[in-house]
């Protein structure tokens, strides 16, 4: 079975899974019991992996927690960040979950025990709460204590199923495939709410390409609004990680979410000292001020969502809005955010940004940003992407690029609105839109109907307006009519009529000649 085949299968059978043990619980409220039970087998597995290393002599599963020195414990934390003991593997706790009649306080026990290993250690702030959604007493899993060990069994028993292989690097890419398939399937279910926390892969593919286009190395990449942290994993996928020198960084306003950000980095490998997220409202509580700046940038922040702006007035002194010289409607945040999002970035870095389209031209206050934007030559591109490409809206929404180290002082509007393919829910970009798009953003070559490079006096003349169809001409697909063969059928169509009355009035005289003799 070929990689893509065996992800595949692992991807049918763990929605399969994800879908039978819920029972009549919603999907959704559901969601934390699967990826937690995801999460924790790829920790326990990727800490016994690590005592054993690659001797198979040794097997930490079988130890006995008494044997262990403190030592050893201590070592194992500023490495991992965390500790299990043997008896709170994965492995050993799904061996018995059939028959274990305290299954659920065990496992909020382990959980806890694994939260509070890392207390005191440099880890402590990735690991804290990590568990903090996967209450093994709700009464999401049952009324009794009976039937809540019996649904928490079954995800044990299903994640248990799931066949990984070896503890490689195939296998962890494989754990980390399994998590981003779920968060995709689960935000594709969700609604409206499903795309603040996820952006498809697909989308994210383009957007880490942008911000880091040409950059041999960053020394970090930022997401302002993170949600699972799929933006920033895409950074990683498409570049080898020694690219991003000192790790990655978000911040994320939902708890849930945050946790899921957290969980994600883990089961893509990312160590606990290579990521930072951060938990807040990064407009008005900004994390990573004295971390800045940031070689690279990307976001997809919630679309005109309402923040308190001109409320508080020590804002507009915010060195972050203050040169723009007036903050983003208090009803519509997204300017606050690319001004955020720009004071973070570095001087050889570039900020991938998507945005509602309305901002690009609109007038009022979000027209005076759009005006210190382009006079100071910070807008690279503004591409506009087909609708329906994001879970819980059908708009067509743009990519907005930032950069401080602008060659010259035009900016290049894309039209990629019908780059697309169409498939049951959503629309898909496909590997060869993303190569079209990067090719004549890197090139910034003129295409008729697709791209322009446009001066900044000419986007000044036209009120700093941002909209890429305010200057790429839409292809006429009509079809073309020659108006002189038209009128030639015509005439044709025409004589052949008049014949053809002829011809009936002529039968008609006949016939009524014949009954008039009769």
């Amino acid at each position: 079975m070929t990689s893509t085949q065996q992800r595949a299968a692992l991807q049918r059978q763990i929605w399969q899974i994800a879908n039978d043990v819920r029972g009549a619980v919603d999907g959704w409220d559901f969601k934390q019991y699967v990826l937690g039970a995801l999460f924790y087998r790829f920790i326990s597995e990727n800490f016994a992996d690590y005592v054993n290393a690659d001797d198979e002599s040794i097997d930490y599963a079988t130890f006995d927690n008494s044997n262990i020195p403190p030592t050893f414990i201590d070592d194992a934390v500023k490495t991992k960040g965390y500790f299990i003991y043997p008896t709170q593997l994965f492995v050993n706790v799904v061996a018995n979950a059939n028959t274990n009649e305290s299954l659920n306080t065990d496992l909020a026990k382990i959980f806890s025990d694994i939260e509070a290993s890392a207390n005191g250690y440099p880890s402590e702030r990735d690991i804290k709460g990590l568990f903090a959604d996967f209450d093994t007493t709700s009464n999401r899993l049952g009324n009794t204590v009976k039937e809540k060990n019996a649904r928490l069994a079954a995800v044990l028993n299903g994640v248990a199923e799931l066949d990984f292989g070896g503890f490689d690097a195939s296998h962890i890419d494989l754990f980390g495939d399994a998590y981003e398939f779920l968060i995709s399937n689960y935000a594709a279910n969700a609604g409206k709410s499903g795309g603040e926390f996820f952006t498809p892969q697909h989308v994210s593919k383009l957007i880490a390409q942008l911000a880091m286009h040409k950059q041999t190395s960053v020394n970090k990449i930022y997401d302002p609004a993170c949600g699972s942290g799929s933006l920033l994993l895409q950074a990683k996928k498409h570049f080898d990680q020694h690219l991003i020198e000192d790790g990655f960084f978000g911040q994320e306003i939902n708890h849930t979410t945050y946790n899921l950000a957290r969980m994600n980095m883990f089961l893509h490998n990312v160590n606990y000292d290579k990521f930072n997220i951060q938990l807040g409202n990064t407009l008005e509580e900004p994390h990573f001020a004295d971390d800045r700046p940031f070689d690279a940038i990307v976001s997809n922040p919630p679309y005109s969502v309402k923040w308190i702006g001109s409320d508080d007035p020590t804002l507009i002194n915010d060195e972050r809005f203050a040169p723009a010289g007036v903050l983003a409607p208090k009803s519509k945040a997204d300017f606050a955010f690319v001004l955020h999002a720009l004071s973070y970035l570095s001087s050889k870095g570039r900020a991938a940004i998507v945005c509602f389209p309305g901002i690009f031209y609109r007038g009022g206050a979000e027209q005076k940003i759009r005006q210190y934007l382009v006079d100071n030559n910070y807008v690279e591109a503004v591409i506009s992407l087909a609708p329906n490409l994001f879970f819980g809206t059908t708009i067509a929404v743009n990519i907005l690029v930032l950069a401080k180290n602008k060659k010259d002082t035009t900016t290049q509007f894309i039209d990629a609105s019908g780059l697309f393919k169409k498939e049951t829910n959503n629309n898909v970009l496909l590997d060869s839109h993303i190569e079209q798009i990067m090719a004549v953003f890197d090139s910034k070559e003129n295409v008729d109907h697709f791209a322009k490079s446009v001066p900044l006096e000419q986007v000044a003349a036209n009120d700093y307006n941002l909209s890429v169809s305010s200057y790429i001409e839409a292809k006429d697909t009509r079809e073309v009519v020659d108006i002189a063969q038209l009128n030639a059928e015509l005439k044709t169509t025409v004589a052949r009529i008049d014949q053809l009355r002829k011809d009936i009035d002529a039968i008609v005289a006949e016939i009524e000649g014949e009954e008039l003799e009769a």
